[in-house]
């Protein structure tokens, strides 16, 4: 059970490319990331071409914590806020699933600690930035920082 105070439907598409080298695998990435739920199942293709195939991954939910506003407002503080998008290797065809997606840095950043799963940023959609503007009005609370003071020789 999640304790997130919100969360928002994706749909994530990601592109296929073939390598150029023989010796390594497709390359999979994460492209774009569209607020609402498509009729449209998971993994069917919504472009192809010579160099790659590109997919909608299927929906992913984004949950909003009222402990991390401060990140959401480090996010959209980018030049280009950004979405984080995890896929993992699968044996089932395509050969990769959707793992999740968060719009905290933080948490995006620790998404690469298995070093085996796809991380990429996309840009995060203007409906979902306005969704997390709205979120920070009702739950942030500026805390300030205390530093401590060390404790110096000779003193008690």
């Amino acid at each position: 059970m999640s304790s997130a105070l919100a969360q928002l439907f994706v749909g994530v598409a990601v592109e296929r490319r073939q390598p150029k080298s023989p010796w390594s695998s497709d390359l999979w990435r994460p492209v774009s990331v569209f607020a609402g739920r498509p009729s449209a199942r998971a993994w069917t293709i919504i472009d192809t071409n010579a160099e790659a195939t590109t997919y909608y991954a299927g929906e992913a939910r984004i949950e909003l914590f009222r402990t991390e506003t401060a990140n959401y407002l480090a996010n959209l503080a980018m030049s280009q806020p950004a979405l984080w998008v995890s896929l993992r290797s699968t044996a089932r065809e395509p050969g990769m699933e959707l793992q999740g997606i968060t719009a905290d840095p933080a948490e995006g950043e620790a998404l690469t600690g298995s070093g085996t799963d796809v991380v990429e940023t996309v840009a995060m959609p203007p409906s979902v930035c306005d969704w997390l503007r709205a979120f920070i009005a009702e739950y942030h609370i500026d805390r300030p920082i205390y530093k401590r003071q060390r404790d110096r020789p000779g003193r008690s």
